[in-house]
């Protein structure tokens, strides 16, 4: 009953005690802007966080359901070595596809570096095959031994070596992320206690005045709380909405050739951004009673 209680005076208020309270002024505008610039961080850095865990995610899949094959050998053996690469890879078990990449996609995957006209054809390139795995995978070590006995010229590359980093960086990405909204909270809590402590020092008259009609100072604290948990509401949720349209603003992956595809929020990941202002209402509530409660004491 007691909780209830205080619930309904969090929400209805009491004229006696907000007038402990400015109704504006400095501490309310520092505490209004500041809940709305965390929550727009805060939003933006769940969206950046949970966007590129997903895209090195992504690519981590795709490379651990591919491989590569690559043939040096003469002009001469080429054709052979080719087709017995083909054959033992048609043989090996959870293996889907494998095929030669036409000069066409080799020209394409070197361009980056050496520009677009490139002579492929008549320069001593090795010959790629790409291997797309089945579910399951397929014996690597075993693949290996196979090629080195009938294909000499044949080096297999099963992209551990891209993948493993793009794991790790999807972990470390997500903790970033999760460091940054736990900065953000802490950052937003030392803010709005400063502005609370600031507005009961400014209003130590008042208090005292309350105070000797037998005011106690979780009477007092009660209206504090209460005006600063729905400035920071209030403001966290202007913040959370300018940051959600920034996002939903954003070209898409296809307009952008690909760069931004994956970021932003995704489905159901739109609810991240409702759950933003009552946390920042929750962390304003907490910072708040306790600020004045001790500022109080040491008004005593």
């Amino acid at each position: 009953m007691q909780e209830v209680w205080r619930a309904a005076s969090l929400l209805g208020g009491d004229p006696q005690a907000d007038r402990a309270v400015p109704p504006s002024g400095f501490t309310a505008r520092l505490t209004t802007f500041t809940a709305a610039a965390m929550a727009f961080l805060a939003v933006f850095a769940l969206a950046l966080s949970l966007a590129t865990g997903r895209l090195a995610d992504r690519w981590s899949e795709e490379l651990a359901r591919s491989s590569t094959l690559r043939i040096s050998a003469p002009a001469g053996q080429m054709d052979a070595q080719i087709g017995a690469a083909l054959e033992v890879l048609r043989t090996t078990p959870g293996i889907a596809e494998a095929r030669p990449l036409p000069p066409e996609e080799t020209r394409a995957l070197l361009e980056p570096w050496f520009g677009p006209d490139l002579p492929v054809e008549t320069l001593p390139i090795p010959q790629l095959i790409a291997i797309t795995e089945e579910a399951g995978g397929y014996d690597a070590t075993g693949l290996r031994a196979r090629l080195q006995a009938e294909v000499p010229g044949a080096v297999l590359d099963d992209h551990t070596r891209w993948r493993e980093p793009l794991v790790d960086a999807a972990t470390w990405l997500r903790l970033l992320g999760l460091v940054a909204l736990a900065l953000i909270l802490a950052s937003t809590a030392a803010m709005i206690t400063l502005a609370a402590q600031a507005a009961l020092a400014a209003n130590e008259q008042v208090i005292r005045v309350l105070r000797l009609v037998g005011a106690q100072d979780t009477y007092i604290a009660r209206a504090f709380v209460r005006r600063f948990t729905l400035r920071a509401l209030g403001g966290a949720v202007a913040g959370a909405a300018l940051a959600a349209l920034g996002i939903a603003a954003l070209p898409s992956g296809e307009a952008a050739g690909g760069f931004l595809t994956g970021l932003g929020f995704r489905g159901p990941g739109w609810l991240w951004p409702l759950v933003v202002p009552p946390f920042a209402a929750v962390v304003a509530f907490i910072a708040t009673r306790a600020a004045a409660l001790r500022t109080l004491r040491a008004q005593s």
